[in-house]
């Protein structure tokens, strides 16, 4: 495909770094103006908010389950715990094409609250109308009907703004997202169970809390996350296939991975003894070493792709080649940020953080337009973002070029 001759061009006069000529900082960062505004946002976000409030109440609810203040005070601490270090994993393997901040507090959101919800009525119903004992519940019942419940958010993304989900790597952080949501949850109600102790556990109290926790907490904190991968990754590469049959096929066999690697690991416990537990949790280990690896592999990829579509941007004129490895490397970025504010004040590092931001989405989007890859309103947006860098242009303040450019 020849790039000079498909590529979007601005929809307005579009002048180099090198030509803008600078201007006063303003006071403050002017607010961004997505195009196109996805449509409902605002009640999404209220109904987020809403059901976010309701997860509070649901999960002090369910520690309460522990009998005293002390119980579920350790049962939410414990929950706790693990949160951070799992955000900023994601958060890190998110850098280079962060997804929006209210889609991926969504996607905490719908695991933590709507999928345990869609999760524990189904439960409840097998469970009245078959009578199931505990190994079978959680063998076959649970992963078939907690999957769905927390696939269902990531289906819904893709089917309605597909702009969210556009590869491997996204489909991975929004479907561990949810998946941690989940587990957060559902940690608080064996946390509480723990302390409360039940004839099936050796110890109780502070000691039943602690043991679970080592085991849940500690040593599987990415087991719901895991078993979803498989269904995030199948939506990041149905979103690159055109063939609507091929989409279908590769979802179902996404989910059907992921319930039955949940079933696995339920099942080891369930059925196979402490032998055969070690076993899947080893196998189930190298599989997210092995998850991990790919998905570096994958963000490497994302930087070169970064660069490759930067460069093409500037041979069209859209920016300047001097800014690209300020807009590409982290260390590059970073060191432009800083000299941005050290030099020339606060908004002036924000200017060159929202500069960075919209080119990157820019630089990624206009990759997929140039392979082909049908993107929701991908040339507008791709003006868009063009016409917003372009007004920030004259008060943008970049270190000095970091090799001397020749006549172009």
């Amino acid at each position: 495909m020849d790039e000079t001759s498909t590529a979007p061009a601005p929809s307005g006069t579009h002048r180099t770094a090198a030509a803008a000529a600078p201007g006063d900082i303003p006071g403050r960062l002017p607010r961004r103006r997505e195009r196109p505004r996805q449509r409902g946002r605002l009640l999404l976000t209220i109904l987020v908010g809403i059901v976010a409030l309701a997860g509070i109440v649901g999960g002090v609810f369910i520690s309460t389950q522990a009998g005293d203040a002390a119980g579920a005070g350790l049962s939410i601490g414990y929950a706790f715990i693990p949160l951070p270090l799992l955000w900023l994993a994601y958060w890190w393997l998110d850098r280079y094409e962060p997804e929006p901040r209210r889609y991926k507090l969504a996607a905490f959101v719908w695991g933590a609250v709507v999928a345990v919800a869609i999760a524990l009525a189904v439960q409840i119903g097998v469970q009245a109308v078959f009578d199931l004992g505990d190994e079978q519940m959680a063998s076959f019942v649970a992963p078939l009907s907690e999957e769905p419940a927390k696939g269902l958010f990531l289906l819904l993304t893709f089917l309605r703004w597909r702009r969210i989900i556009d590869g491997f790597v996204d489909g991975l952080v929004v479907a561990g997202l949810v998946g941690v949501g989940f587990a957060f949850v559902e940690n608080i109600g064996y946390y509480a169970a723990s302390y409360l102790g039940s004839p099936d556990l050796r110890v109780a109290g502070a000691d039943g809390a602690t043991s679970t926790f080592i085991v849940r907490g500690i040593f599987s904190p990415l087991a719901h996350p895991l078993f979803l991968s498989a269904f995030g990754i199948s939506i990041g590469i149905a979103v690159l296939l055109r063939s609507k049959v091929l989409k279908v096929l590769v979802l179902t066999a996404g989910m059907a991975v992921s319930i039955a690697l949940h079933g696995l690991w339920n099942a080891s416990l369930s059925y196979g003894g402490g032998a055969a537990f070690v076993l899947v949790y080893l196998v189930l280990g190298l599989l997210l070493v092995g998850l991990g690896v790919l998905a570096i592999v994958m963000r490497v990829g994302q930087v070169r792709t970064l660069e490759r579509s930067l460069s093409f941007v500037a041979e069209r004129g859209w920016i300047h080649p001097a800014e690209i490895p300020y807009l590409s490397r982290f260390g590059h970025r970073k060191a432009a940020r800083d000299h941005a504010r050290s030099e020339h004040g606060k908004v002036a590092g924000q200017v060159v953080t929202r500069y960075q931001r919209l080119a990157t989405e820019m630089a990624f989007l206009h990759d997929a337009i140039m392979a082909g890859r049908a993107k929701p309103h991908g040339i507008e947006r791709t003006y868009g973002l063009l016409d917003e860098m372009n007004e920030l242009r004259p008060a943008l303040r970049l270190p000095p070029a970091l090799v001397p450019l020749g006549p172009r």
